[in-house]
């Protein structure tokens, strides 16, 4: 992997965290985008779309629903990076 994961888990985090407006500290790694954040669809693309360009890799269309959560998303940058 090109970069640490740690530093890309922090990035997500970040990101998930400007998008939703949910403080990093309240972002638990399990926890749902939908049940538990209230993230709605718009949300979710604007997340997967802000992904896909911070690490110029296209994320396959089939893998977007089931990007549930936090943990969802860095298991599948690990697997794209």
């Amino acid at each position: 992997m090109a970069k640490n994961i740690d530093k890309i888990k922090q990035e997500v985090k970040s990101l998930v965290s400007d998008i939703t407006e949910i403080p990093e500290a309240d972002l638990a790694e399990d926890a749902k985008f939908t049940e538990d954040l209230g993230v709605d669809s718009m949300m979710a693309l604007e997340i997967v779309a802000s992904i896909e360009k911070k690490y110029k890799t296209p994320v396959p269309e089939e893998k977007i629903p089931n990007l549930q959560s936090l943990k969802d998303i860095y298991d599948l940058l690990e697997e794209l990076l």
